[in-house]
Parts: C-alpha cells; structure tokens; sequence
C-alpha cells in the first residue's frame, strides 16, 4: 500500500468513526418515549442522514414503543423507517439483531422486504422461523408473524419450514401454517395436513385444510377415506374419487 493509499485509509476511518459518535449523540432521543417530540424527530432526522449500522441500531428503538397522538407515532415511524432503508445493505445484521428480541416483527419484515431480494428474504425469514418450535410459549406474535408472511409467497423451500408447526401446540400456530403449507400447492403436503385434520379439535383449522384440499383437488387415499370423512365439518364431503368436496 502507497503512502496516498495510507492516508486515504484513514481518512475513511475517522470518517466512520464520526459517523459512529454521531449516531451515538442522537440515539437516546430518539429511542426515547419520553423526549419531546420535536427533540426525537430531529434525532431520527440526523440518524437518517448517516446511513450507517450505528444509525439503524438506534433508529430501531423507534419501533419499540408507541406515543399519542397515533398520526404522530405513525409518522415518525415511517421517518425512522425511511431512515433505515437509506443504509442499504448496511441495515440488515442491525435489523436482525433487534428481530432476535423483538416483540413484533411487521416493521423488521418491512425493511426486509424492502432490502432485499425475494429469494434473500425468504431464505432470512425462513432462518428466523428456525428459531422457534412447536412447544407452548406464552408469547409467540413473532412465529404468527412469520408463518403469515410466508403464507405470501411460493417458494419450494418455504414448504419444509412452515410444516412442522402443523403440529404446534398454539391453535393460531397451526392455522396460519396450514395456510402457508396450502399456498405452497405442493402435494407432498397432502399426508401432513390429513394427520392434522385426523386430529384437529379447532373447527377453524379443520375448516381451513378442508377449503384447501377442495381447492387443489388432491385425492385422499382410499383408506383414509371413511376416517377424513367423520372429521370433516358438515359442509364437506368425500367424493368415490376420493377427493374433499364442498356443498
């Protein structure tokens, strides 16, 4: 490295290292519920401006509490926000480490679905999902937000994620997994949803998994025929083809 390429080394450097201080300097009022509010959205409006890791990490905290009026709370979420996607790429392991323990996961999805490509974005929710499995928990908005983000696209890969938690112990679990696994329109699907529906108490999820197997028209085999039809709810029926109708 030439002396030129020294000096403009460290110069980039200390550029980072103001950057850093400066976000340091705005982060408190920001994340604050407390600061006025003038105060606060001046200090998303400076983070903003820095584009960097240490900016998302503070305007984060934004999205962790709620103030009223709701159009301002609203609207300075969406500044911290727009803050946020100015970093680019540079957002995302901040994004993630703030998913790891937040509480609700619509604004983390939101910069995702902003950041990255689709195929990026499922391969990192589906790595979220990871985390959780099917045992009680007593708080689980994050799993439920997941399952239904999945729900919204097709992807090969979202089947074998979202199948397991077919057999949560959370009734919600299961009825937004049955909805991911049914837009998924795979077949491999077919044995797991008939074992849940086999085994359902929830009307709702029974009700689910049988308006899905009516409309992708896939064939129960024959010798679950007799049992699929004592769990149905009253509005459907088993053809002699073996396929789930509705009246």
């Amino acid at each position: 490295m030439g002396l030129f390429d020294f000096f403009k080394s460290n110069g980039k450097g200390d550029d980072t290292k103001k950057k850093s201080n400066a976000a340091a300097k705005w982060a408190e009022a920001a994340g604050s519920k407390r600061a006025q509010a003038y105060d606060r959205q001046e200090a998303i409006q400076e983070l903003s401006k820095l584009a960097t890791a240490d900016a998302v990490e503070a305007l984060l905290k934004r999205f962790t509490f709620a103030i009223e009026p709701s159009i301002t709370d609203q609207e300075e979420k969406e500044l911290a926000f727009d803050g946020i996607l100015k970093a680019g790429k540079d957002a995302i392991e901040p994004v993630r480490a703030f998913a790891a323990k937040a509480e609700s996961l619509r604004w983390p999805m939101r910069i995702l679905k902003e950041t990255l490509e689709e195929d990026e974005l499922i391969e990192e929710l589906i790595v979220w999902l990871a985390k959780w499995d099917t045992e009680y928990a007593k708080f689980i908005d994050p799993k439920l937000q997941l399952l239904e983000e999945l729900g919204d696209h097709v992807r090969p890969e979202i089947r074998e994620a979202v199948e397991p938690f077919l057999e949560d112990v959370n009734e919600p679990a299961r009825f937004n997994a049955v909805t991911a696994t049914l837009a998924q329109k795979d077949a491999q699907s077919l044995g797991p949803l008939l074992t849940l529906l086999l085994d359902e108490e929830s009307v709702r999820v029974r009700s689910k998994v049988a308006d899905g197997l009516a409309a992708l028209s896939w064939e129960v085999p024959e010798d679950q025929r007799d049992a699929v039809r004592k769990v149905l709810p009253p509005q459907f029926g088993v053809d002699g083809s073996g396929l789930v109708t509705k009246r």
